[in-house]
């Protein structure tokens, strides 16, 4: 169900209890729309037969619907078996009223990664998959500060490190708040995104912002959620945009009049934004004045978030408002898929302990040699591998690099397979990942496959080869970042943010599973196309005691 259609009901409720001439009304209004609906299923179910379906979903209407139950429950499953079946080729899956698409692959991926975005669209596809009007608003429709990601902040990481291992230090201690030696159960996936979010605005908007008090952060956490329950549970956010994913397609396309009035029932973004300019707007101001202000470039410029928008600001968008809610929107993207990456990498740390070893003794080598720098972080080869390892089996979901088709013509792929204007083309993920034609005995972790890599491409001397294998690179095998243009703009300061906290808690903390062996990691949360951590998985930690 769309999140549109629970507000309809007390107005349908109040309608009918007022005067009994209207209950007729609303029951025609209500068959009408279902028949619609219907309608636009069965013209969907019929299409594109020449696209097979994962499962029976295009025998019947019926078998669509029963299949697209057995999808919310094992999408990976039926994805995979299909994978096997065919790893080269292109299949559809049941939503709520629409078929999507998935290629099979490296070669497809690589047609993706390299096709125009007036053909096929990754900011439309996002668009959709988080139904931006509805949760963010029009703000965010023009994302320029992508731009700001991608190059201002990327070439600040160097200079910025100092203040991010500063707030690695106190937040792990604050957050974790062990004293003594003792060991500690604690679910960490809820830990891992109080320090993620202290950390990542530590470099995004200082000091003392970045603090729990006044606890700007917290408007981070009240963006997505919708008004369901008193306390909402962080793990509402994906769920959430995974049913708008599956809702029916009139319901995407909702006026911009009828957004407006119903988007606010829905979504806390309005009251998030409230927030965080209580704290940034004064701020903000101050800043914008400043820039406008000046004639030439400024050399007392703050290094950070703010100045780095700023920069690729558009001129009549320069206001606190659009501005805190893109820091609020990169907050978002910042915090919930790195916290979750952490705590997958504990998780499989804890239930494969025999490389806790040789781990630590790479930080304490590393950082005794060359101290706690960026340039420190990129000799740590095999924390490196253990996090792309990590991702590898625990980083993605079903599917990656989601496009939706704009050419009115479609779009054909090399080998003829045709996808629809308005369909949605994704590229299988995790059975891409766990292929054996691309990595040998592809469902082992095994957390030093990367690092061997690039050792045996040294031997071979092969330069090239060596960038190929570290945690930020993309390529059509291995797509967690995505690959192309359109790879994920703040993997570098993932990858930098991930090894540091990694790297500390090798040396600072013992980990270990609460249930020893593989089957005390904690299961993964999967509804259709989400992945993502238990939020309940517990790991027993304790500081170590220093020789």
């Amino acid at each position: 169900m769309h999140p549109s259609a629970p507000c309809c009901l007390p107005f349908l409720s109040a309608t009918m209890d007022t005067t009994d001439f209207k209950t007729p009304l609303v029951a025609a209004l209500i068959l009408g729309v279902a028949v619609s609906l219907f309608r636009a299923q069965q013209r969907e179910w019929a299409r594109d037969k020449a696209v097979p379906a994962v499962g029976n979903a295009a025998h019947n209407p019926l078998a669509y619907y029963l299949d697209l139950v057995r999808f919310l429950g094992d999408a990976r499953g039926m994805l995979a078996a299909a994978y096997a079946k065919n790893p080269t080729g292109v299949v559809r899956f049941p939503t709520m009223f629409r078929w999507e698409y998935v290629a099979n692959g490296a070669k497809h991926a690589a047609e993706i990664a390299a096709v125009s975005d007036d053909v096929l669209s990754f900011h439309d596809a996002v668009s959709d998959q988080l139904q931006i009007m509805w949760t963010m608003g029009p703000i965010l429709v023009h994302p320029w500060h992508i731009n700001a990601v991608r190059t201002s902040m990327t070439r600040n990481l160097g200079r910025c490190f100092p203040a991010v291992r500063d707030e690695i230090v106190h937040s792990f201690d604050d957050v974790l708040g062990l004293r003594g030696t003792e060991w500690t159960t604690l679910p960490f996936l809820p830990a891992a995104m109080q320090i993620v979010s202290r950390v990542s605005n530590r470099m995004f908007v200082g000091l003392p912002l970045c603090l729990p008090e006044p606890r700007f952060c917290a408007a981070e956490h009240r963006l997505h959620h919708f008004r369901l329950r008193a306390r909402p549970d962080p793990q509402d956010v994906p769920r959430v945009h995974e049913a708008a994913r599956l809702s029916p397609s009139p319901c995407h396309s909702t006026p911009d009049e009828l957004s407006r009035i119903v988007a606010p029932l829905l979504s806390s973004r309005k009251r998030s934004l409230r927030y965080a300019l209580k704290f940034l707007g004064p701020i903000l101001q101050e800043r914008i004045d400043a820039e406008n202000a000046c004639v030439q470039d400024r050399k007392d410029r703050p290094n950070d978030l703010i100045s780095w928008l700023l920069e690729h600001c558009p001129a009549d968008q320069r206001n606190p408002a659009n501005l805190a809610m893109r820091i609020l929107a990169i907050n978002m993207a910042a915090i919930h898929t790195s916290s979750t990456t952490l705590t997958s990498a504990l998780f499989d740390l804890t239930v494969h302990p025999e490389y806790i070893a040789p781990l630590r003794e790479e930080a304490e080598r590393v950082v005794n040699k060359e101290g706690w720098t960026k340039a420190a972080l990129g000799s740590m080869h095999k924390i490196d591998s253990f996090l792309r390892e990590s991702q590898r089996l625990s980083g993605t979901g079903p599917v990656s690099m989601g496009r939706k088709v704009v050419a009115r013509e479609g779009f054909s792929f090399a080998d003829g397979t045709h996808i629809p204007c308005g369909a949605v083309v994704n590229m299988a993920g995790w059975s891409s990942h766990t292929d054996p034609a691309h990595y040998e005995n592809p469902l082992e972790f095994d957390a030093f496959r990367f690092s061997g890599m690039r050792e045996a491409d040294a031997d071979r001397k092969s330069p090239t080869k060596l960038f190929a294998r570290q945690m930020v690179s993309t390529n059509p095998e291995h797509i967690v970042f995505g690959h192309g243009r359109h790879a994920c703009p703040g993997r570098f300061f993932a990858a930098t943010e991930l090894k540091a906290m990694l790297a500390h808690m090798l040396i600072e903390y013992d980990v270990e599973a609460v249930v020893p062996g593989e089957a005390g990691r904690p299961r993964d949360v999967e509804f259709a196309l989400l992945r993502m951590p238990s939020m309940s998985g517990e790991v027993r930690i304790r500081r170590r005691e220093k020789v």
